[in-house]
Protein backbone atom coordinates (compact mmCIF):
# COMPACT_ATOMS: atom_id res chain seq x y z
CA UNK A 1 0.00 0.00 0.00
CA UNK A 2 1.12 3.40 -0.85
CA UNK A 3 1.33 6.34 -2.98
CA UNK A 4 4.33 7.60 -5.06
CA UNK A 5 6.48 10.25 -3.72
CA UNK A 6 7.44 12.86 -6.44
CA UNK A 7 10.34 14.65 -4.34
CA UNK A 8 13.04 12.01 -3.05
CA UNK A 9 16.63 13.43 -2.65
CA UNK A 10 19.37 11.37 -4.10
CA UNK A 11 20.46 8.32 -2.05
CA UNK A 12 23.56 8.10 -0.16
CA UNK A 13 26.30 6.01 -1.38
CA UNK A 14 26.36 2.50 -0.74
CA UNK A 15 30.09 3.25 0.15
CA UNK A 16 29.54 6.13 2.25
CA UNK A 17 26.86 3.90 4.08
CA UNK A 18 28.90 0.86 4.95
CA UNK A 19 31.33 3.27 6.21
CA UNK A 20 28.90 5.09 8.65
CA UNK A 21 27.42 1.53 9.73
CA UNK A 22 31.05 0.57 10.87
CA UNK A 23 32.24 3.24 12.45
CA UNK A 24 28.79 3.71 14.64
CA UNK A 25 28.77 -0.25 15.16
CA UNK A 26 32.12 0.07 16.74
CA UNK A 27 30.28 3.10 18.67
CA UNK A 28 27.00 1.37 20.08
CA UNK A 29 27.97 -2.21 19.49
CA UNK A 30 24.44 -3.65 19.99
CA UNK A 31 22.51 -0.20 20.20
CA UNK A 32 22.97 0.23 15.99
CA UNK A 33 20.48 -2.52 14.67
CA UNK A 34 20.23 -3.52 11.01
CA UNK A 35 18.22 -6.14 10.94
CA UNK A 36 15.16 -6.04 8.13
CA UNK A 37 12.05 -5.85 10.61
CA UNK A 38 13.83 -3.54 12.46
CA UNK A 39 14.36 -1.13 10.06
CA UNK A 40 10.44 -1.18 8.30
CA UNK A 41 9.44 -1.11 12.22
CA UNK A 42 11.00 2.74 11.90
CA UNK A 43 9.47 3.42 8.06
CA UNK A 44 6.20 2.37 9.70
CA UNK A 45 3.79 4.60 8.45
CA UNK A 46 0.05 5.28 8.95
CA UNK A 47 -1.01 6.93 5.58
CA UNK A 48 -0.87 5.83 1.88
CA UNK A 49 2.56 6.86 1.92
CA UNK A 50 4.82 4.65 0.21
CA UNK A 51 6.81 2.97 3.18
CA UNK A 52 11.15 4.07 2.98
CA UNK A 53 12.75 2.21 5.77
CA UNK A 54 16.59 3.25 6.60
CA UNK A 55 19.85 1.72 6.67
CA UNK A 56 19.99 1.21 9.90
CA UNK A 57 18.96 2.44 13.50
CA UNK A 58 20.67 3.14 16.38
CA UNK A 59 18.96 3.70 20.31
CA UNK A 60 20.29 6.54 21.81
CA UNK A 61 20.12 7.18 25.66
CA UNK A 62 22.11 10.62 25.74
CA UNK A 63 23.16 13.48 23.85
CA UNK A 64 26.32 12.99 23.11
CA UNK A 65 24.99 9.53 21.65
CA UNK A 66 23.44 11.70 19.06
CA UNK A 67 26.32 14.09 18.87
CA UNK A 68 28.50 11.17 17.98
CA UNK A 69 25.70 9.61 15.02
CA UNK A 70 25.23 13.24 13.37
CA UNK A 71 29.22 13.79 13.19
CA UNK A 72 29.82 10.37 11.73
CA UNK A 73 26.71 10.89 9.23
CA UNK A 74 27.75 14.73 8.60
CA UNK A 75 31.21 13.19 7.18
CA UNK A 76 29.85 10.96 4.83
CA UNK A 77 27.00 12.64 3.84
CA UNK A 78 25.00 9.93 4.99
CA UNK A 79 21.12 11.10 6.08
CA UNK A 80 20.08 11.18 9.76
CA UNK A 81 15.97 10.83 11.24
CA UNK A 82 15.13 11.58 14.37
CA UNK A 83 12.43 9.04 15.23
CA UNK A 84 10.37 8.86 18.30
CA UNK A 85 7.04 6.44 19.06
CA UNK A 86 6.36 6.77 15.13
CA UNK A 87 2.84 8.08 15.55
CA UNK A 88 2.93 11.17 12.48
CA UNK A 89 0.82 10.88 9.84
CA UNK A 90 2.59 12.44 6.69
CA UNK A 91 5.81 10.32 6.25
CA UNK A 92 7.90 12.33 8.54
CA UNK A 93 9.72 8.83 10.02
CA UNK A 94 10.44 7.61 6.18
CA UNK A 95 13.74 7.37 4.90
CA UNK A 96 13.95 8.48 1.15
CA UNK A 97 17.11 8.75 0.60
CA UNK A 98 18.19 5.90 3.06
CA UNK A 99 20.51 7.13 5.88
CA UNK A 100 20.28 6.38 9.90
CA UNK A 101 17.22 6.53 12.21
CA UNK A 102 18.28 7.62 15.68
CA UNK A 103 15.48 6.37 17.83
CA UNK A 104 14.71 8.11 21.03
CA UNK A 105 12.84 5.39 22.74
CA UNK A 106 15.89 5.06 25.98
CA UNK A 107 16.09 9.20 25.94
CA UNK A 108 12.82 9.11 28.37
CA UNK A 109 13.94 10.38 31.32
CA UNK A 110 11.88 13.86 33.53
CA UNK A 111 15.21 15.56 33.99
CA UNK A 112 14.11 18.25 36.39
CA UNK A 113 10.54 19.54 37.55
CA UNK A 114 9.99 22.84 38.89
CA UNK A 115 6.27 22.72 39.93
CA UNK A 116 7.19 26.07 41.78
CA UNK A 117 7.62 27.86 38.34
CA UNK A 118 5.14 25.38 36.40
CA UNK A 119 8.18 23.89 34.10
CA UNK A 120 9.83 20.81 33.65
CA UNK A 121 13.12 19.81 31.63
CA UNK A 122 12.42 15.83 30.00
CA UNK A 123 14.59 14.07 27.04
CA UNK A 124 12.64 13.62 24.11
CA UNK A 125 11.78 10.31 24.61
CA UNK A 126 9.18 11.12 27.38
CA UNK A 127 5.86 10.47 25.95
CA UNK A 128 2.65 12.59 27.29
CA UNK A 129 0.86 9.86 29.17
CA UNK A 130 4.48 9.35 30.98
CA UNK A 131 4.96 12.66 32.25
CA UNK A 132 1.80 12.90 33.51
CA UNK A 133 1.84 10.23 35.44
CA UNK A 134 4.98 11.19 36.48
CA UNK A 135 3.82 14.89 37.54
CA UNK A 136 0.23 13.68 38.94
CA UNK A 137 1.47 14.02 42.61
CA UNK A 138 2.94 17.09 42.11
CA UNK A 139 -0.44 18.74 41.31
CA UNK A 140 0.91 20.15 37.43
CA UNK A 141 0.17 18.45 34.43
CA UNK A 142 1.23 18.74 30.65
CA UNK A 143 -2.15 19.67 29.02
CA UNK A 144 -1.20 18.91 25.09
CA UNK A 145 -3.17 15.97 23.99
CA UNK A 146 -2.70 14.38 20.70
CA UNK A 147 -4.42 11.66 20.97
CA UNK A 148 -1.71 8.95 20.24
CA UNK A 149 0.56 8.72 23.18
CA UNK A 150 3.33 10.36 21.19
CA UNK A 151 6.69 11.15 22.14
CA UNK A 152 7.22 14.97 23.38
CA UNK A 153 9.90 15.65 21.23
CA UNK A 154 8.02 13.91 18.24
CA UNK A 155 4.87 16.50 19.20
CA UNK A 156 7.65 19.20 19.04
CA UNK A 157 8.77 18.99 15.76
CA UNK A 158 5.61 18.38 14.76
CA UNK A 159 4.05 21.15 16.24
CA UNK A 160 1.16 19.02 17.84
CA UNK A 161 -1.85 20.09 19.20
CA UNK A 162 -5.06 18.03 20.19
CA UNK A 163 -8.40 18.16 22.09
CA UNK A 164 -7.35 20.72 24.89
CA UNK A 165 -5.73 23.69 22.12
CA UNK A 166 -8.44 25.11 22.66
CA UNK A 167 -7.71 26.68 25.90
CA UNK A 168 -3.84 25.70 26.41
CA UNK A 169 -2.44 26.02 22.96
CA UNK A 170 -0.49 23.75 20.92
CA UNK A 171 3.18 22.60 21.23
CA UNK A 172 4.27 26.33 19.97
CA UNK A 173 3.04 28.26 23.17
CA UNK A 174 3.94 25.34 25.60
CA UNK A 175 7.89 24.69 24.83
CA UNK A 176 10.21 27.27 26.34
CA UNK A 177 13.31 25.94 25.43
CA UNK A 178 14.94 22.97 23.52
CA UNK A 179 18.47 21.77 23.32
CA UNK A 180 19.34 20.89 19.50
CA UNK A 181 21.93 19.28 17.84
CA UNK A 182 22.79 21.10 14.68
CA UNK A 183 24.74 19.74 11.45
CA UNK A 184 28.48 19.66 12.45
CA UNK A 185 26.94 17.68 15.91
CA UNK A 186 27.78 21.02 18.06
CA UNK A 187 24.85 21.82 20.48
CA UNK A 188 22.64 24.71 20.16
CA UNK A 189 20.84 26.08 23.55
CA UNK A 190 17.05 28.09 21.83
CA UNK A 191 16.60 29.76 25.29
CA UNK A 192 15.87 29.67 28.89
CA UNK A 193 13.31 28.33 31.77
CA UNK A 194 12.36 32.16 31.79
CA UNK A 195 8.70 32.44 30.44
CA UNK A 196 9.58 34.98 28.15
CA UNK A 197 12.50 36.52 26.48
CA UNK A 198 13.68 39.19 24.00
CA UNK A 199 17.02 38.38 23.56
CA UNK A 200 17.69 37.51 20.16
CA UNK A 201 15.98 35.25 17.44
CA UNK A 202 12.93 32.91 18.24
CA UNK A 203 15.20 29.60 17.66
CA UNK A 204 12.74 27.79 20.04
CA UNK A 205 10.08 28.34 17.75
CA UNK A 206 12.32 27.79 14.99
CA UNK A 207 12.60 23.97 15.30
CA UNK A 208 9.11 23.35 17.09
CA UNK A 209 7.48 22.19 13.72
CA UNK A 210 10.66 21.61 11.42
CA UNK A 211 10.24 18.30 11.78
CA UNK A 212 13.95 17.30 12.42
CA UNK A 213 15.05 18.82 8.80
CA UNK A 214 17.15 21.42 11.01
CA UNK A 215 18.20 19.83 13.85
CA UNK A 216 17.92 16.99 15.94
CA UNK A 217 15.89 17.85 19.48
CA UNK A 218 17.55 16.35 22.76
CA UNK A 219 16.03 18.45 25.76
CA UNK A 220 12.70 20.15 26.10
CA UNK A 221 11.74 22.72 28.79
CA UNK A 222 8.28 22.45 28.62
CA UNK A 223 5.27 24.60 30.37
CA UNK A 224 3.29 22.87 33.20
CA UNK A 225 -0.42 23.91 34.35
CA UNK A 226 -1.80 23.53 37.68
CA UNK A 227 -4.37 20.44 37.98
CA UNK A 228 -8.29 22.22 37.63
CA UNK A 229 -9.84 21.54 40.66
CA UNK A 230 -12.89 20.28 38.91
CA UNK A 231 -12.95 18.89 35.28
CA UNK A 232 -16.56 18.15 34.22
CA UNK A 233 -16.89 16.61 30.72
CA UNK A 234 -19.95 17.05 28.74
CA UNK A 235 -22.13 15.78 25.87
CA UNK A 236 -24.84 17.10 23.03
CA UNK A 237 -26.41 16.36 20.38
CA UNK A 238 -27.19 18.52 17.30
CA UNK A 239 -29.74 18.34 14.47
CA UNK A 240 -27.00 19.31 12.09
CA UNK A 241 -23.37 19.95 12.04
CA UNK A 242 -23.99 23.48 11.22
CA UNK A 243 -25.62 23.98 14.58
CA UNK A 244 -22.47 22.14 16.52
CA UNK A 245 -20.54 24.43 14.96
CA UNK A 246 -22.51 27.74 15.68
CA UNK A 247 -22.93 26.47 19.13
CA UNK A 248 -18.87 26.27 19.32
CA UNK A 249 -18.49 29.99 17.90
CA UNK A 250 -21.07 31.05 19.81
CA UNK A 251 -19.68 29.74 23.24
CA UNK A 252 -15.72 31.08 22.06
CA UNK A 253 -17.05 34.75 21.61
CA UNK A 254 -18.86 34.97 24.74
CA UNK A 255 -15.67 33.70 26.23
CA UNK A 256 -16.95 30.57 27.87
CA UNK A 257 -13.34 28.94 28.90
CA UNK A 258 -13.93 25.77 27.77
CA UNK A 259 -10.75 23.42 27.75
CA UNK A 260 -11.90 20.95 25.13
CA UNK A 261 -14.93 21.49 22.11
CA UNK A 262 -14.45 17.95 19.97
CA UNK A 263 -16.86 17.49 16.85
CA UNK A 264 -18.49 14.34 15.63
CA UNK A 265 -20.51 14.06 12.89
CA UNK A 266 -23.21 11.92 12.41
CA UNK A 267 -20.55 8.52 10.93
CA UNK A 268 -18.54 8.68 13.58
CA UNK A 269 -20.72 8.74 16.66
CA UNK A 270 -22.07 5.76 14.83
CA UNK A 271 -18.51 4.39 14.66
CA UNK A 272 -18.00 5.28 18.03
CA UNK A 273 -21.07 3.69 19.49
CA UNK A 274 -20.20 0.07 18.10
CA UNK A 275 -16.52 0.35 18.90
CA UNK A 276 -16.95 1.89 22.52
CA UNK A 277 -19.79 0.59 23.19
CA UNK A 278 -21.60 3.40 23.98
CA UNK A 279 -25.34 4.76 23.46
CA UNK A 280 -25.07 8.21 21.77
CA UNK A 281 -27.54 9.32 19.38
CA UNK A 282 -26.22 9.28 16.19
CA UNK A 283 -26.22 12.53 15.39
CA UNK A 284 -23.50 15.11 15.10
CA UNK A 285 -22.14 15.85 18.48
CA UNK A 286 -20.18 18.02 20.79
CA UNK A 287 -18.14 16.29 23.19
CA UNK A 288 -16.53 19.04 25.71
CA UNK A 289 -14.80 19.66 28.92
CA UNK A 290 -15.04 22.22 31.66
CA UNK A 291 -11.85 22.82 33.91
CA UNK A 292 -12.20 25.16 36.97
CA UNK A 293 -13.74 25.54 40.99
CA UNK A 294 -16.89 23.50 41.14
CA UNK A 295 -18.93 26.68 40.77
CA UNK A 296 -16.85 28.10 37.95
CA UNK A 297 -17.49 24.23 35.80
CA UNK A 298 -20.92 24.38 36.36
CA UNK A 299 -21.22 27.68 35.45
CA UNK A 300 -19.52 27.09 32.21
CA UNK A 301 -21.81 24.03 31.81
CA UNK A 302 -25.09 25.77 32.38
CA UNK A 303 -24.13 28.66 29.96
CA UNK A 304 -23.33 26.46 27.29
CA UNK A 305 -26.17 24.64 27.39
CA UNK A 306 -28.61 27.63 26.81
CA UNK A 307 -25.90 28.47 24.02
CA UNK A 308 -26.31 25.01 22.50
CA UNK A 309 -30.47 25.15 23.05
CA UNK A 310 -30.26 27.91 20.90
CA UNK A 311 -28.16 26.30 18.04
CA UNK A 312 -30.91 23.24 18.12
CA UNK A 313 -28.82 21.48 20.54
CA UNK A 314 -30.32 18.56 22.88
CA UNK A 315 -30.00 16.03 25.35
CA UNK A 316 -27.43 18.01 27.21
CA UNK A 317 -25.66 15.63 29.74
CA UNK A 318 -22.58 16.61 32.16
CA UNK A 319 -20.31 14.69 34.77
CA UNK A 320 -17.85 15.12 36.97
CA UNK A 321 -17.14 11.42 37.94
CA UNK A 322 -13.50 10.68 36.58
CA UNK A 323 -14.62 7.13 35.15
CA UNK A 324 -17.36 8.76 33.21
CA UNK A 325 -15.62 11.28 32.33
CA UNK A 326 -12.46 8.72 30.67
CA UNK A 327 -14.91 6.86 29.11
CA UNK A 328 -16.43 9.18 26.89
CA UNK A 329 -12.73 11.12 25.57
CA UNK A 330 -11.21 7.26 25.74
CA UNK A 331 -13.98 7.18 22.77
CA UNK A 332 -12.69 9.91 21.12
CA UNK A 333 -9.48 8.85 21.32
CA UNK A 334 -9.93 5.39 19.84
CA UNK A 335 -11.75 7.11 17.16
CA UNK A 336 -9.33 5.73 14.21
CA UNK A 337 -9.91 2.49 15.09
CA UNK A 338 -13.54 3.08 15.73
CA UNK A 339 -13.39 3.97 12.32
CA UNK A 340 -10.94 1.05 11.03
CA UNK A 341 -13.35 -1.56 12.13
CA UNK A 342 -16.51 -0.01 10.17
CA UNK A 343 -14.97 -1.78 7.41
CA UNK A 344 -12.18 -4.72 7.88
CA UNK A 345 -9.49 -4.83 5.62
CA UNK A 346 -9.77 -1.43 4.14
CA UNK A 347 -6.81 1.26 4.09
CA UNK A 348 -7.34 3.81 6.32
CA UNK A 349 -5.42 7.62 5.71
CA UNK A 350 -6.29 10.25 8.38
CA UNK A 351 -5.88 13.43 7.43
CA UNK A 352 -7.19 17.50 8.65
CA UNK A 353 -7.37 21.27 7.41
CA UNK A 354 -7.80 23.77 9.86
CA UNK A 355 -9.61 27.12 8.56
CA UNK A 356 -11.13 30.17 10.31
CA UNK A 357 -14.08 29.42 12.85
CA UNK A 358 -16.56 31.50 11.23
CA UNK A 359 -15.89 29.18 8.47
CA UNK A 360 -15.96 25.75 10.14
CA UNK A 361 -19.31 25.38 9.34
CA UNK A 362 -19.16 25.68 5.54
CA UNK A 363 -15.88 23.82 5.15
CA UNK A 364 -17.75 20.85 6.84
CA UNK A 365 -20.88 20.34 5.21
CA UNK A 366 -19.24 21.18 1.72
CA UNK A 367 -17.04 18.11 2.88
CA UNK A 368 -20.11 16.16 3.82
CA UNK A 369 -21.44 16.98 0.51
CA UNK A 370 -18.22 15.69 -1.61
CA UNK A 371 -18.46 12.44 0.38
CA UNK A 372 -21.88 11.54 -1.10
CA UNK A 373 -21.17 12.99 -4.30
CA UNK A 374 -18.15 10.49 -4.68
CA UNK A 375 -19.74 7.62 -2.86
CA UNK A 376 -16.67 7.38 -0.20
CA UNK A 377 -16.36 6.91 3.73
CA UNK A 378 -14.96 8.73 6.02
CA UNK A 379 -16.10 9.87 9.16
CA UNK A 380 -15.25 13.47 10.77
CA UNK A 381 -14.20 14.72 14.03
CA UNK A 382 -12.73 18.16 15.18
CA UNK A 383 -11.31 20.33 17.18
CA UNK A 384 -14.10 22.82 16.53
CA UNK A 385 -12.67 25.20 19.15
CA UNK A 386 -9.99 26.17 16.52
CA UNK A 387 -11.34 25.50 13.18
CA UNK A 388 -9.26 22.18 12.83
CA UNK A 389 -11.18 19.18 11.39
CA UNK A 390 -9.96 15.72 10.61
CA UNK A 391 -11.39 13.33 7.50
CA UNK A 392 -10.95 9.13 8.16
CA UNK A 393 -10.62 8.25 4.57
CA UNK A 394 -11.80 4.40 4.09
CA UNK A 395 -10.65 2.98 0.82
CA UNK A 396 -10.13 -0.46 -1.15
CA UNK A 397 -6.41 0.13 -1.84
CA UNK A 398 -6.58 -2.77 -4.73
CA UNK A 399 -9.41 -0.66 -6.39
CA UNK A 400 -7.69 1.54 -8.68
CA UNK A 401 -11.21 3.54 -9.52
CA UNK A 402 -11.91 4.41 -5.60
CA UNK A 403 -8.33 5.14 -4.42
CA UNK A 404 -8.26 8.14 -7.72
CA UNK A 405 -11.63 9.12 -5.83
CA UNK A 406 -9.85 9.07 -2.60
CA UNK A 407 -7.21 11.34 -4.23
CA UNK A 408 -9.29 14.03 -5.36
CA UNK A 409 -11.41 13.85 -1.88
CA UNK A 410 -8.53 14.80 -0.25
CA UNK A 411 -7.21 17.20 -2.74
CA UNK A 412 -10.70 18.97 -3.16
CA UNK A 413 -10.24 19.37 1.31
CA UNK A 414 -7.22 21.06 1.31
CA UNK A 415 -7.82 23.57 -1.72
CA UNK A 416 -11.81 24.22 -0.04
CA UNK A 417 -10.02 25.22 3.00
CA UNK A 418 -7.34 27.14 1.83
CA UNK A 419 -9.70 28.90 -0.41
CA UNK A 420 -11.26 29.89 3.21
CA UNK A 421 -8.48 31.42 4.21
CA UNK A 422 -7.62 28.20 5.96
CA UNK A 423 -4.20 25.67 5.88
CA UNK A 424 -3.82 22.32 4.09
CA UNK A 425 -2.59 21.21 8.06
CA UNK A 426 -3.61 22.28 11.23
CA UNK A 427 -1.58 19.65 13.41
CA UNK A 428 -0.43 16.79 11.22
CA UNK A 429 2.32 18.75 9.61
CA UNK A 430 3.65 18.55 5.93
CA UNK A 431 6.16 15.83 5.87
CA UNK A 432 6.14 14.16 2.45
CA UNK A 433 2.41 14.04 1.96
CA UNK A 434 1.14 17.69 1.89
CA UNK A 435 4.86 18.97 0.10
CA UNK A 436 2.72 19.95 -3.20
CA UNK A 437 0.19 22.46 -0.95
CA UNK A 438 2.94 24.39 0.88
CA UNK A 439 3.85 26.57 -2.04
CA UNK A 440 0.14 27.64 -2.96
CA UNK A 441 -0.86 28.59 0.96
CA UNK A 442 2.10 30.57 1.31
CA UNK A 443 3.43 31.33 -1.70
CA UNK A 444 7.28 30.82 -3.95
CA UNK A 445 8.74 33.69 -1.63
CA UNK A 446 8.30 31.90 1.37
CA UNK A 447 9.58 28.40 0.60
CA UNK A 448 12.64 30.29 -0.58
CA UNK A 449 13.39 31.53 3.03
CA UNK A 450 12.39 28.08 4.44
CA UNK A 451 15.02 26.86 1.42
CA UNK A 452 17.40 29.58 3.17
CA UNK A 453 17.15 28.43 6.48
CA UNK A 454 17.42 24.84 5.57
CA UNK A 455 20.92 25.49 3.46
CA UNK A 456 22.24 27.71 6.63
CA UNK A 457 21.65 25.51 9.25
CA UNK A 458 21.93 22.00 7.33
CA UNK A 459 24.17 22.79 4.18
CA UNK A 460 24.57 18.96 3.74
CA UNK A 461 21.05 18.02 3.49
CA UNK A 462 21.44 15.35 6.20
CA UNK A 463 18.77 15.98 8.03
CA UNK A 464 15.57 14.60 7.54
CA UNK A 465 15.75 15.32 3.85
CA UNK A 466 12.86 14.96 1.30
CA UNK A 467 10.35 16.74 4.02
CA UNK A 468 8.28 20.15 4.21
CA UNK A 469 10.30 21.83 1.61
CA UNK A 470 9.24 20.71 -2.04
CA UNK A 471 11.59 20.05 -4.36
CA UNK A 472 12.68 23.15 -6.57
CA UNK A 473 10.85 22.05 -9.82
CA UNK A 474 7.63 21.54 -7.44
Amino acid sequence: MGTTITNTPKRAEPKAVAAVVEKLAARFGNRLVTSQAVREQHAHTTTWLQSQPPDAVVFAQETADVQDVVRVCAAHGVPVIAFGTGTSLEGQVNAPAGGVCVDFRDMNKVLEVHAEDLDCVIQPGVTRKALNEHLRDQGVFFPIDPGADASLGGMASTRASGTNAVRYGTMRENVLALKVVRGDGEIINTGTRAKKSSAGYDLTHLFIGAEGTLGIITELTIRLRGIPETIAAAACSFDSVRGACQATIMAIQTGIPVARIELLNAEQVKACNSYSKLSLPETPLLLLEFHGSEADVAEQSKNFAEIAGECGGGGFTWTTRPEDRTKLWQARHDAYWAVKALRPGAGVVATDVCVPISRLADCVTETEDDLKRLRLQSPIVGHVGDGNFHCSLLCDVDDAAEMARGEEFMHRLVERAQSMQGTCTGEHGIGQGKQKYLKGELGAEAIDAMRAIKQALDPKNIFNPGKIVPAPSE
